[in-house]
């Protein structure tokens, strides 16, 4: 494990708890029964403050060259100096880093929750009471943070569900407008070519009701000679009779 970053909570030297020839003597005289080896260097008579701060802010461990490093947060009180000094690093940690002043940012989303972290450790150290609740309040404020990311995850990827959706029901659409359109021309094809078998039909019949009219209004002229003949026959006829009669 390589050594942890430096961070803005304000940590005690680095313990070194174990080593690999610690270690190695241990398993030889466990195997024999022999008594565990206390470790090279601890941490004793832990005050009740001390341990709050451990249970808040956990201790770092590390191995280096086969050693294991423990360090612990300090409990020593922090002044209006450390404070002072506390907004500075930030503020220049900031810069360093390159953190975006807006938005959505990890990087100075971390440097807030240690800058976070060591406000909670200064004020325990005053009154742990105090400072318990700010760790209620912290984790609150995670929680509610880790429930807007799940949210915003999940939001995006129903986003993302419904753009592929609208874009494969997109495709379909414009698959059915174009057998749409190719049914529409054949239509206007169909529609074309019906009316003009129409107006061929029309024509047809109006010429063929303009040939019965003419023919029926000759058989009408012929009747009506006819008729006409045959009446001035008939009078012929029949005016000698008459005459003979009177």
């Amino acid at each position: 494990m390589i050594t942890p970053v430096k961070s803005l909570v304000k940590y005690d030297n680095p313990v070194l708890v174990s080593t690999s020839k610690n270690k190695a003597q241990k398993d030889k005289l466990g195997g024999k029964g022999g008594k565990k080896l206390p470790p090279v260097d601890g941490k004793p008579n832990v005050t009740q403050t001390e341990d709050i701060l451990n249970s808040i802010l956990p201790p770092r461990e590390w191995t280096e060259d086969g050693q294991l490093w423990v360090q612990y947060v300090s409990s020593t009180p922090a002044t209006r100096l450390d404070v002072i000094n506390l907004q500075e690093e930030l503020d220049r940690k900031l810069q360093h880093r390159q953190a975006r002043e807006t938005g959505i940012c990890p990087v100075r989303e971390e440097l807030y929750s240690q800058c976070f972290d060591e406000l909670i450790r200064q004020v325990t150290i005053n009154c742990a009471e105090r400072g318990l609740l700010l760790l209620r309040v912290r984790d609150e404020i995670r929680m509610t943070i880790a429930a807007y990311q799940t949210l915003y995850e999940s939001s995006v990827a129903f986003g993302m569900r419904k753009a592929l959706q609208a874009e494969q029901g997109k495709s379909d659409m414009e698959s059915k407008i174009k057998t749409l359109e190719a049914e529409k021309k054949d239509l206007e094809r169909q529609i074309q070519d019906l009316k003009a078998k129409s107006e061929a039909i029309e024509k047809r019949e109006s010429e063929r009701r303009a040939l019965d009219e003419k023919k029926h209004a000759e058989e009408v002229q012929f009747l009506k000679r006819s008729n006409q003949q045959l009446k001035q026959q008939l009078e012929s006829v029949l005016a000698p009779q008459q005459a003979a009669k009177k």
